[in-house]
């Protein structure tokens, strides 16, 4: 079944191209981690060998996944990949672990985790190391953080197919199969937060008003708040991938329950337990942007999302912190100092300590 189109402006138009090309190649950080791989706790030498002695390949888990590689990439960094059958295919995850890690061999600690958007050509899993200082922001911290692979246009969901569900299930194998590899695996704890850029910002809100009491704090900067209003851009962006547009979630309007069902806007009075920090520029040339840099109108589309969102979050009783900035583009400087000021919070409602 095609989907049926609205009547729209050309603006849907311009978002989309904006969204698969310019927002596709941004510069990559010089400090970028490189990726080695091991074959085994073994082979890992030094403190990170240490910190993922519980991480073996061939691990099994409650959900049927299997761990199949671990890469160190840094002293704190380390990729895994899972063959997952929510995915149907091997799903990927970096992960950040505390500085003191290896100290605490018994200890549970709180958990971040941290979704990427959409489109980019580079590993979804590597977005917030090469074009951020993650590592460095939290090493502060006594805290895993858990960046996964979302695809490049999975939209954190479990797809509809046509009703016939499988494959690909991103939110079972991000909340259960991940879940498990980091609970079982390395510790980690029931204290857990949740943030994205974009995307993931949608992710991040959908996941935690899906699943009320699994994140004690969300965080979303220039994300999809609405994604019923934005429903023509994301069938758009799935069409231009070469994905039947209808899989995702079905029509927007035949399914509408199915997409009101993973909206943020319409689920926001389950977060009313849930502190929220939400973030967006309205695509102006910002105080981050290069000289001469023209205005983008991804993000002036996603401003005023965020605003009816922030609205709406409110009047249902919602803790939001809101930093509706202004001018600023949708790009990765704004999202590294989002990220920074919103660390703090989402680190400390995890109970996160600062490490010494």
């Amino acid at each position: 079944m095609r989907f049926r189109r609205h009547p729209r402006s050309r603006l849907l138009l311009v978002t989309t191209a904006v969204l698969l090309t310019t927002l596709a190649v941004p510069p990559v950080r010089a400090d970028a981690p490189r990726s080695a791989a091991v074959s085994g706790p073994a082979a890992m030498s030094g403190p990170a060998g240490e910190a993922v002695a519980g991480l073996r390949p061939g691990m099994r888990l409650p959900s049927g996944a299997r761990l199949s590689e671990v890469r160190r990439v840094g002293h704190r960094t380390i990729d895994v990949t899972l063959d997952s059958p929510a995915l149907g295919t091997a799903g990927h995850a970096r992960i950040l672990l505390p500085p003191n890690f290896a100290a605490w061999r018994t200890r549970r600690w709180p958990t971040l985790y941290l979704l990427h958007g959409c489109c980019e050509p580079i590993p979804g899993w590597t977005e917030w190391t090469v074009h951020t200082d993650v590592e460095r922001q939290t090493a502060r911290y006594d805290a895993l953080v858990v960046m996964p692979d979302g695809g490049t246009h999975g939209f954190y969901s479990d797809w509809w197919n046509g009703g016939r569900h499988g494959a690909p299930a991103w939110e079972r194998f991000h909340l259960t199969e991940l879940r498990q590899l980091v609970e079982l695996g390395l510790r980690g704890g029931p204290q857990r937060a949740i943030a994205g850029l974009s995307m993931g910002g949608f992710g991040a809100l959908s996941y935690a008003a899906r699943h009320p009491g699994a994140f004690r704090a969300v965080a979303s900067f220039s994300g999809l708040a609405d994604s019923v209003s934005g429903a023509q851009n994301v069938l758009a962006v799935l069409e231009a991938f070469g994905a039947d547009p209808t899989a995702l979630w079905g029509d927007p309007v035949a399914q509408a329950r199915i997409w009101r069902r993973h909206n943020p806007y319409d689920l926001a009075a389950r977060l009313r337990s849930t502190p929220l920090y939400i973030s967006a520029g309205n695509g102006t040339p910002g105080p981050l942007d290069p000289p001469g840099q023209e205005a983008d109108p991804l993000e002036s589309w996603i401003d005023p999302m965020n605003r009816r969102f922030v609205d709406q979050a409110r009047a249902h009783g919602v803790r939001v912190t809101a930093n509706l900035y202004g001018p600023g583009t949708h790009t990765w400087p704004y999202w590294e100092r989002e990220l920074r000021r919103s660390l703090p919070m989402l680190m400390g409602a995890v109970g996160a300590h600062r490490a010494g």
